[in-house]
């Protein structure tokens, strides 16, 4: 036991492994989060500016709330954007609260409206 105890005292036994290769799991961590989690999500963030950037006349959006419209014009140097709702009801929402482009499968109901 004193054996023992004198080797792990000893100050001209070699030491543990140090420097760069303590440190290697951490870095290899960090590699892996920046390409499975942080990129992809600046991708996306990215993909939806150039969207709403590029927001026209006539494009289906769906807002952040749910609502289905078409983007009429906009208002306030393209801050605001005028959408329309239905037939006779258009409303002003910010840019930034617009989620993302509608696909064709929306087919607008036209039976709304109609008292027929």
């Amino acid at each position: 036991m004193d054996i023992l105890y004198g080797f792990a005292t000893n100050p001209d036994a070699p030491q543990g492994g140090g420097g760069i290769a303590t440190f290697l799991p951490f870095f290899l961590i960090m590699i892996i989060i920046y390409f499975l989690m942080i990129r992809p999500q600046s991708k996306r963030q990215k993909n939806k500016q150039n969207m709403l950037l590029a927001l026209k006349k006539g494009d289906k959006v769906i807002t952040i709330g749910g609502i289905h419209g078409t983007v009429t014009g906009m208002k306030n140097q393209g801050k605001l954007i005028v959408l329309k709702v239905d037939k006779n009801l258009n409303i002003n929402i910010n840019r930034s609260a617009i989620s993302g482009l509608a696909d064709g499968s929306i087919q607008e109901d036209s039976n709304l409206g109609d008292d027929n």
